[in-house]
C-alpha cells in the first residue's frame, strides 16, 4: 500500500493543531513531517505529540530551491501550507516542479501591499490540471468551513440562495491588555483595510471597520459586529451566482478597537520600512516582536469562539427559506487537547480534514480548487467527529 506522507509547513499555533490532528489519525495520515525556518520549533511539537510518525525538517518557505530539496528529501503526498500567506506562491511554485498536492489555509497577498484576492492562485489553475495535481484553497474556518457550510445549505437545503452573511465571534478573554489570535502582522493588515461586500452584482466600498451593529451569537449573547472583506466572499459569489448579497462580519471589544487606533495613529501599523539608527525595519513587524505570541495564549484562555452563515433564499421546495450553521468551540478545551486556543485550533482542525478528504480520494480533482467546489458532507461528517461540531437553525430571525 501507498504511504499517506504529508508536510506541515509552519509551525505556529495553527501548525500546531493541525500536527497534533494528524497524529490522532494515523490510519489516514501515515508519515507526518513538520518544517518550519526555526527547526526546533518543529521538533519541541513533534516531542509533545510524541507519536512515533513524525519528524521534522528546516525549511525557508519564500526559496522555492529549498522547497524543492524539501519535497525531493520526503516525497509528499500532499503538503499543508500553514505557513505565511505571503509564501502561498514559492511553494505552489515548488509543488509543481516536484508533483506534489497543495492545501492552504489563507490566500496570497504580496509582503508590500495590504491586499489579498484569488487571482494570483487561480492563475496556477492551467499548470496543476495539466501535472494532475489537486490544490485545495481556503481550508480553515474562514475561509474555509464557511465556504463548506455554504455548499451543505445549496445542496441540500436552497433552490436559491440570495443573502450570506459569514459571522465570526471571538467572546474569548486571555487577559492581555492587548494581543492578536494569530500573526498580529497578518491580523493588522486583515482588519485596518477597507471594508468591501457584493450587492447586486458588484463589490461595494465601505471605511474600515465603518459599519457595525450588535448581532445574537449562541451561548454568548449580543457581540457588536463589524462588516469586513473577508477572501471566502470572492469565491462564494462566484459559484452560486444566485446571491444577491454577500457580506462577513467579525467581533471586536472596544479596548481592542482603541489599542488598534492608537497603533494607527502612531504608525506601528506601517509596512512602509524606516531608517532607525542605520537599520532598515518595518513598524508592523516590529510591533509583531514585542507584541504576545499568539502560540502562548491558550494557557488561560476562557470562553468560546462562534463562527457560521447565515442565509436567506428560496428553500427546494420554493418556500422563503432562512438557515443558520454554525460551530462553538471553546478557548480552554481546545489548550487541553492541542495546547493551542480556540482560534489556532478551528483554523488547524478544519486543514487536517481537508487533507483528509483529498488523501481518501474524496477531494481529489487536478486543478485549483475553493472548498466550496468539492462535496461537503463526508467532511462536515469528519469536522463533527474531531472536535468541531456544526449545528443548524431554519427559520429564525437571522438579524441581518
Amino acid at each position: 500500500m501507498e504511504k499517506n506522507k504529508v508536510i506541515i509547513i509552519g509551525c505556529g499555533g495553527v501548525g500546531t493543531v493541525v500536527a497534533h490532528k494528524c497524529a490522532q489519525n494515523p490510519d489516514v495520515f501515515h508519515e507526518i513531517v513538520i518544517a518550519s525556518r526555526h527547526r526546533e520549533k518543529c521538533d519541541a511539537v513533534a516531542k509533545a505529540i510524541g507519536a512515533p510518525n513524525i519528524s521534522t525538517d528546516q525549511v525557508d518557505a519564500d526559496d522555492v530551491n529549498q522547497l524543492v530539496a524539501l519535497f525531493h528529501r520526503h516525497q509528499p503526498k500532499l503538503v499543508i501550507n500553514v505557513a505565511l500567506p505571503y509564501q502561498d506562491l514559492t511553494i505552489m511554485d515548488a509543488c509543481l516542479v516536484c508533483g506534489v498536492n497543495y492545501l492552504d489555509t489563507a490566500n496570497y497577498e504580496p509582503r508590500d501591499e495590504a491586499h489579498f484576492e484569488y487571482s494570483w492562485q487561480w492563475a496556477y489553475r492551467e499548470r496543476f490540471e495539466k501535472a494532475g495535481l489537486t490544490a485545495i484553497l481556503g481550508c480553515g474556518f474562514d475561509p474555509g468551513v464557511t465556504g463548506v457550510y455554504t455548499a451543505r445549505a445549496a445542496k441540500h437545503h436552497f433552490k436559491e440562495m440570495h443573502y450570506l452573511d459569514i459571522v465570526d465571534c471571538n467572546a474569548g478573554n486571555h487577559g492581555k491588555a492587548f494581543a492578536t489570535n494569530f500573526n498580529p502582522e497578518i491580523n493588522i493588515r486583515e482588519i485596518t483595510q477597507k471594508g468591501r461586500y457584493w450587492q447586486d452584482g458588484q463589490w461595494v466600498q465601505t471605511g474600515a471597520l465603518e459599519v457595525h451593529k450588535p448581532l445574537n451569537y449562541p451561548e454568548i449573547g449580543p457581540r457588536e459586529s463589524y462588516l469586513m472583506y473577508h477572501e471566502e466572499l470572492e469565491s462564494l459569489v462566484l459559484n452560486y451566482p444566485t446571491i444577491k448579497r454577500a457580506r462577513f462580519w467579525m467581533t471586536f471589544g472596544q479596548e481592542y478597537l482603541t489599542h488598534l487606533r492608537v497603533i494607527q495613529d502612531i504608525g506601528m501599523a506601517s509596512i512602509e520600512p524606516i531608517n532607525y539608527q542605520g537599520m532598515e525595519i518595518v513598524p508592523l513587524q516590529f510591533l509583531k516582536a514585542v507584541l504576545p505570541n499568539p502560540k502562548e495564549l491558550g494557557e488561560n484562555y476562557t470562553g468560546k469562539t462562534s463562527i457560521g452563515c447565515r442565509i436567506s433564499g428560496i428553500g427546494k421546495d420554493g418556500q422563503p427559506l432562512t438557515y443558520y450553521i454554525y460551530n462553538n468551540c471553546d478557548h480552554h478545551a481546545a489548550y487541553q487537547e492541542t495546547g493551542m486556543q480556540a482560534v489556532s485550533y478551528t483554523t488547524g482542525v478544519p486543514a487536517m480534514t481537508g487533507a483528509m478528504m483529498f488523501l481518501k480520494g474524496l477531494w481529489c480533482k487536478p486543478g485549483v480548487h475553493n472548498v466550496e467546489e468539492f462535496d461537503p458532507d463526508p467532511f462536515l461528517d469528519v469536522l463533527n467527529a474531531q472536535g468541531l461540531p456544526w449545528h443548524e437553525q431554519f427559520n429564525v430571525d437571522l438579524e441581518l
